[in-house]
Order: structure tokens, then C-alpha cells, then sequence
């Protein structure tokens, strides 16, 4: 039904940039609330940004200024672009579709972020 298909991931110095892409696609899929959320082992998965369709944005506390969520339309796609990036970022990245109409959340497979000191 919603399929969200994550890439752009991989491993980095701190003080460098990744960007992240999700692309959507199903029969049922909409873009318009779209996020990025992240997972360390024994941690529970958290909201890092998040676009709905009124192109509003929210950003966890301790990405604000450093990361930024877009999104292209025409291409289901959104992005995660990750600047000054720091060993705390380290994680697994997933792709978030909500669909509004029914309450259900979507995942991707996610993406490892590796940041070394």
C-alpha cells in the first residue's frame, strides 16, 4: 500500500554533511506528513524533523540549525539534509509517512548514519 524506500546514508567525520532521501510510492500514498526519525540500539525510535503539507516544519532540539527536512512533490520524494554533523547523530535513520485518513504510520528500512569523532 505505502512503500518508502530510504538512501544516502553512511559514515562521516564529525563536521561533515549527508543528505538523505525517501522516496514514496503505493496506491494509497500521500506525501503530506513526512518525517525523519532516528534509532540507537536500546533506544527508542525519535522524531528528528518533520514536513506536513503546508510545507511546515518541527526539528528535535538538537538538530535546529544544522539539519534541514524538504520535500519534492512531484517526485514523492523527501530529504534530510544533515550539516555539522556531530557523533550524537550516529544512528539508524527511518523514512515516516502518517497517513491522516486512516492513523497509520509508515516506515522505511532504514539507514545507518555513522558519525566518527
Amino acid at each position: 500500500q505505502v512503500q518508502l524506500v530510504e538512501s544516502g546514508g553512511g559514515s562521516v567525520q564529525a563536521g561533515g554533511s549527508l543528505r538523505l532521501s525517501c522516496v514514496g510510492s503505493g496506491s494509497i500514498f500521500r506525501i503530506n506528513v513526512m518525517g525523519w526519525y532516528r534509532q540507537v540500539p536500546g533506544g527508542q525510535r525519535e522524531l528528528v524533523a518533520r514536513i506536513i503539507n503546508s510545507g511546515r516544519t518541527n526539528y528535535a532540539d538538537s538538530v535546529k540549525g544544522r539539519f534541514t527536512i524538504s520535500r519534492d512533490s512531484a517526485k514523492n520524494t523527501v530529504y534530510l539534509q544533515m550539516n555539522s554533523l556531530k557523533p550524537e547523530d550516529t544512528g539508524v535513520y527511518y523514512c515516516n509517512n502518517y497517513d491522516e485518513r486512516t492513523l497509520t504510520n509508515y516506515w522505511g528500512q532504514g539507514t545507518q548514519v555513522t558519525v566518527s569523532s
